[in-house]
């Protein structure tokens, strides 16, 4: 077959012709980086991560219009390894090599303080979740004065923790000794610290805390904290301590015949997976709950209640229901609320829109610059719950204590172990 130099030029320019629209689609996709622990000791926070993001691929099939103009959305999932330098390594590649136009971040300071300092620095626009405000804006040596130029957190704060602990302790009968459980980690010296912790709080309520000290996580040997509280009869025990340490923890205690009668644990005890890893050990201990199904609140994206929501996943991803589905879903409403109203895709365009966030989310109302303590924190409701024998499931969490959030039902009380 001869190619006349006609057909040549034709062939060749429609070539290109295809080669310049492939490109200018792909100069119209906008792309939202997301960072949480999928390994490492920290998975659970992470568990409902893919199967959010599947659900947000569905909801942005048809793209978002920014500005005028419509643009693909492409989300980009990276794992932190439950590694500080890791969750700064993947933000980086994801600010710098993928040139995110908006990130997103849950699950720890370990993970959340790294990719919101690499997003402050380069300045691109980063919402985070799953940090009490104190470890995330202290944590990362916030000025109260200044704030944050591009880093924005909605989560609940220590003083919520500290209220619905306590709220639940005083409607049952102890000694009023307490325990800590704080390890050398973002939380742990946090939620120990003397002056924005549990010390102060507590002693002003009349509780006598009893804090060995700092521990690494993934210790195997909890005797000295164990003796400590024995030793000044504590019948309380609290902290915030990774699931692996909780189990070592609850099982040395039981072998050194130390029976406390409350257990309120941050972190180790979100996640029912956990709470099933200590068998009948796992009934009556308590945690916070920032989301459940039976939180009155409805998604802005997909319609969907907290129940709702929270069975879809459980119909879907055949697993129950743990609390981070609902912060995850709730990241992508602000993100898309945020870039709906933005006036073009630039950092600044996109920040000026996060910063005039006002929207009712699957997690509450998410609103900055006057909701919160700082103008870079919005604040989310707390609850107590407890877990117990379940009759769906291994183990249920049952919502004990609302004082701190009156619009979010109870179904049972605290009781003593």
């Amino acid at each position: 077959m001869t190619v006349n130099r006609r057909t040549f030029v034709q062939g060749t320019t429609a070539a290109a012709t295809l080669v310049l629209a492939k490109l200018a689609f792909a100069a119209d996709t906008i792309k939202i980086g997301y960072v949480s622990p999928q390994t490492g000791p920290l998975a659970p926070f992470g568990e409902a991560d893919k199967w959010v993001i599947d659900q947000m691929k569905t909801v942005f099939k048809d793209g978002l219009t920014i500005g005028g103009k419509k643009y693909e959305v492409q989300i980009i999932l990276k794992d932190s390894q439950s590694s500080p330098n890791r969750a700064g390594e993947v933000a980086s590649d994801l600010v710098l090599k993928d040139k995110v136009a908006l990130m997103l971040t849950a699950g720890t300071p370990e993970t959340a303080n790294p990719v919101s300092d690499v997003c402050e620095l380069n300045e691109v626009p980063c919402i985070s979740s799953v940090v009490p405000w104190q470890p995330w804006f202290f944590g990362r040596k916030g000025d109260p004065a200044k704030g944050f130029a591009f880093t924005y957190h909605m989560f609940w704060g220590l003083e919520d923790v500290i209220a619905n602990y306590t709220n639940g302790w005083k409607s049952v009968a102890t000694n009023k000794k307490v325990g800590g459980l704080f390890p050398n980690d973002g939380d742990g010296n946090a939620w120990g610290d003397k002056e924005l912790g549990f010390p102060k709080p507590l002693a002003a309520m009349g509780y006598t805390l009893t804090d060995p000290g700092r521990f690494q996580n993934g210790t195997q040997d909890f005797s000295a904290q164990i003796a400590a509280f024995k030793k000044d009869g504590v019948e309380i025990v609290t902290g915030v301590v990774i699931p692996p340490d909780a189990k070592t923890f609850l099982t040395q205690a039981a072998q050194q015949g130390f029976k406390p009668k409350v257990i309120t644990l941050g972190k180790a005890l979100l996640f029912p997976g956990a709470i099933e890893a200590l068998g009948e050990q796992g009934y009556g201990l308590s945690t916070e709950v920032w989301w459940s199904p039976s939180h009155p609140f409805t998604s802005s994206l997909t319609k969907q209640s907290a129940k709702a929501l929270a069975e879809a996943y459980e119909a879907t991803a055949k697993k129950q229901w743990t609390q981070p589905i609902g912060f995850a879903h709730a990241l992508f409403e602000v993100a898309a609320d945020a870039l709906k109203r933005s006036k073009g895709v630039s950092a600044k365009d996109v920040r000026d829109a996060v910063v005039a966030t006002n929207l009712a989310t699957v997690v509450g109302p998410v609103k900055w610059g006057g909701a919160g303590p700082f103008k870079n924190v919005s604040k989310t409701p707390l609850v107590l719950g407890q877990w117990h024998k379940g009759a769906k499931y291994k183990v249920e969490l049952s919502i004990v204590n609302n004082e701190a959030a009156k619009n979010i039902p109870t179904s049972s009380a605290l009781k003593l172990l």
